[in-house]
């Protein structure tokens, strides 16, 4: 029983030795990491305010802040060991032998994060416009740090990795798109008369965009074996790409139908030819 006594008074005496050696060190050290995690916290809404008059991507906006909060609180972390009296230098080499064996076993994340961090700054593409790459196309919903996400037109999502996506052909069509609607009339019409019914019935369509810059293009395009073919080419908005082609087609259908310009259907002249 004395033994006993003994080893419990030892134990108090070591932990009270402890407590006045180290509890001043840890109370410091406790309030050094409180005030890096206020810091932090407004250097990354100062930071957030300064950015949000820059013009720069929303993703890159929010890497920037939260790099500088981490970069924060790493450096209080360090001081809070240093006055734990910590040796870093053991600390830092065990560190970076780990880091070495977790880069190896996300090589894939990682490849992500460094093309998404190359997507973010060189802007090859914004959310909005629309874009065609690795054999798919959409309007660009979001790009993250890993990943970029498209909205194709029957309104389903499309998930590509970012490291798919740096390095291949970009096809990148921007906020608008130029439809292309053939056309064939008699080769006995008037070609100037259809091209200028055709531009009444563009004038008259509410998404064909009317900028000087985006003319829309009425041309003669083939000799079929019926018809002369007319292309008609007009700029709209990506995101009425997919209704304008047909809307423009039934519009001139019933232009010309008024107009009493022929559309022919396709002929074939069969001529017998008795047997000598």
């Amino acid at each position: 029983m004395p033994e006993t006594l003994q080893s419990l008074e030892q134990a108090r005496n070591t932990a009270i030795d402890l407590a006045v050696k180290f509890g001043p060190k840890m109370l410091a050290a406790l309030l050094i990491l409180t005030l890096g995690f206020f810091v932090g916290r407004w250097v990354s809404q100062w930071l957030m305010r300064a950015l949000a008059h820059i013009e720069i991507e929303p993703p890159a906006r929010l890497l920037i802040v939260r790099v500088a909060r981490g970069l924060v609180t790493v450096l209080f972390l360090i001081m809070a060991l240093q006055n734990l009296g910590v040796e870093l230098l053991p600390l830092i080499a065990g560190l970076g032998v780990a880091g070495a064996g977790v880069a190896l076993a996300m090589q894939g994340v990682l490849g992500n994060l460094f093309a998404g961090m190359t997507i973010i700054f060189t802007k090859p593409f914004r959310v909005g416009e629309y874009i065609e790459i690795v054999g798919e196309e959409g309007v660009v919903n979001s790009i993250s740090l890993f990943q970029t996400t498209l909205t194709h037109a029957d309104r389903s999502q499309i998930v590509i990795p970012n490291r798919k996506i740096v390095g291949e052909i970009l096809h990148n069509y921007g906020n608008i798109r130029q439809v292309n609607v053939v056309v064939g009339v008699a080769y006995d019409t008037d070609i100037k008369r259809a091209f200028a019914l055709i531009h009444e019935t563009l004038q008259s369509h509410p998404n064909v965009l009317r900028e000087a810059e985006l003319e829309p293009r009425v041309f003669v395009s083939q000799f079929a074996e019926s018809s002369v073919s007319i292309a008609v080419r007009p700029w709209v908005a990506v995101e009425n790409f997919g209704s304008v082609p047909g809307e423009i087609s039934q519009a001139i259908l019933e232009k010309f139908r008024s107009a009493g310009v022929a559309i022919p259907l396709p002929q074939r002249e069969v001529r017998m030819v008795a047997a000598a």
